[in-house]
């Protein structure tokens, strides 16, 4: 006796062209050619020896064979139905959370097992992303980002924080005991926030013509490292080098201020998802509790002027 099974594509066909009533209806339920689904229901014929359908007119009519085979596929796929949605609705699918490497490098992931232990129950997945994000947020159930308005028209907003940057150096740099020679200093910078520097100087009274740059960065994440190992000045979000100013790895001379910019987790518009919520209420509290305490590693009170 042979027990083999015929191919498992084959006999979706013919369950699907069976219960539908046609070939064309079953092609599109699986998404597939009118052509493929007659090839399949073909294949599975010569595998039994045996026909399945006979033409009456321009439709199909079930063979006896054909009856006692639907009969057994219904049931089995049916089954194999249910068991899969039960598995889906017990099984919790994890949250797809955007971050930009530097964020999620510095920020999310040394917090992720007090993450763990306040939100018990939320599973994330988190995706690093370069480069922008897409206007769709295609993928993703979230993107938690700094950033500053205006925003994707796609997205619904939820500002956590206001974000705050600063210049930070290395005790290991030559100048960094003068903080009045920092600003004549070659300064580290990215490509992907031209900006900041600029920005920084104009709201505290230096002419950005003064500023002279050193080595550039695609990612914030290598300019943090770099400004760790000695090499120039950085600036940098608060948030992301608090750990290396009270370790002393990193001073901050003039501290920090406000950009205009925020701390955001964004969704696509129109979406509701309790998850994301929980997630935003944490990670508010999270800016919260840090802009409370800030960091320390500053080593002079005023801003150049």
């Amino acid at each position: 006796m042979n027990t083999r099974l015929p191919p498992l594509n084959a006999l979706r066909a013919f369950e699907a062209t069976a219960r539908l009533g046609g070939v064309s209806q079953a092609a599109r339920e699986l998404h597939v050619t009118h052509g493929a689904v007659s090839r399949q229901i073909r294949l599975l014929e010569a595998d039994l020896g045996l026909a399945l359908f006979s033409r009456e007119g321009r439709g199909l009519r079930l063979t006896p064979a054909g009856r006692q085979l639907q009969e057994a596929t219904g049931t089995a796929f049916a089954r194999l139905q249910d068991a899969t949605t039960r598995l889906r609705s017990d099984t919790p699918s994890a949250l797809v959370l955007g971050c930009p490497g530097s964020l999620l490098a510095r920020w999310m992931i040394p917090r992720l097992e007090r993450l763990g232990r306040d939100l018990s129950g939320l599973t994330l997945h988190l995706a690093a992303q370069e480069g922008g994000f897409d206007p769709e947020l295609a993928g993703l159930d979230a993107a938690f980002l700094l950033a500053e308005a205006p925003w994707p028209a796609g997205w619904q907003v939820r500002e956590l924080a206001p974000e705050r940057i600063g210049p930070v150096v290395s005790p290991r740099h030559p100048a960094a005991g003068q903080p009045a020679r920092l600003l004549d200093e070659p300064l580290l910078h990215t490509t992907s926030r031209p900006q900041a520097w600029p920005s920084w100087a104009a709201r505290h009274g230096v002419d950005p013509a003064r500023l002279r740059y050193g080595n550039g960065f695609e990612h914030l994440y290598y300019l943090l490292e770099a400004a760790l190992a000695g090499i120039g000045v950085a600036i940098a979000p608060e948030p992301l080098v608090t750990a290396d100013l009270d370790a002393g790895r990193l001073l901050a001379p003039w501290g920090f201020s406000a950009t205009g910019g925020a701390w955001i987790l964004a969704r696509r518009r129109g979406t509701a998802d309790p998850r994301v919520d929980r997630l935003g209420d944490w990670l508010e509290r999270e800016l919260a509790i840090a802009a409370a305490n800030p960091a320390t590693g500053s080593g002079v009170d005023e801003a150049p002027g």
